[in-house]
């Protein structure tokens, strides 16, 4: 299985084609992602691959970053949702995405070409409770320092997304790692 590919892009129509070591993989990418990547005009493009492998068919879908992917795989695993239409959802934004499963927004899912009412309550429903997983995949983007203010914090009981919001609203790679973890505790000691 194909899961990650670096190589020339050669653009198409909601396709890229990346060419490493001779052969070139089409690649389905979503077009703000294509966007992105053909105005940058690099000669290298990464991409994070999903195979999806149907009887009469292999093709790769692709995106720019893990966590896109992960939350690609939640939402093709739910009956009714096809690898096109979770790209399409992947690609109005990821962060919107989550959004609008935590306040229930049907809205965000029916703009999406194939999406009616009923599959978006259901997708709201079926990634309710899986989201938790994404945010473990935020950790590894924290620094070094942040992520040293969020191990002391969990080690002291406080909850993650309460860490992650009280990091956001301070600088912590501008303080020393004890004001920042006093800081934090202070700020949430009424909680």
């Amino acid at each position: 299985m194909i899961a990650y590919l670096t190589g020339s892009p050669i653009f198409q129509a909601q396709q890229v084609v990346v060419v490493t070591g001779g052969v070139g993989y089409l690649v389905h990418v979503g077009n703000t992602l294509l966007s992105q990547l053909s105005s940058q005009q690099a000669e290298q493009v990464s991409l994070h691959i999903y195979t999806h492998v149907k009887e009469d068919r292999l093709e790769l879908y692709g995106f720019d970053r893990l966590e896109n992917l992960e939350l690609f795989k939640l939402l093709i695993a739910i009956s009714g949702v096809g690898p096109k239409t979770a790209q399409n959802l992947v690609d109005a934004g990821s962060e919107r995405l989550i959004e609008a499963v935590r306040q229930a927004q049907t809205s965000f899912f029916t703009s999406v070409p194939r999406v009616g009412k009923k599959l978006a309550q259901k997708i709201i429903i079926e990634l309710k409770s899986k989201l938790g997983s994404l945010q473990e995949l935020n950790l590894s983007t924290l620094s070094p320092k942040a992520q040293d203010v969020m191990d002391a914090l969990l080690g002291l009981g406080f909850d993650e997304q309460v860490i992650m919001q009280s990091m956001s609203a301070l600088d912590v790679e501008n303080l020393d790692l004890q004001v920042a973890i006093k800081t934090i505790i202070k700020m949430n000691s009424g909680k």
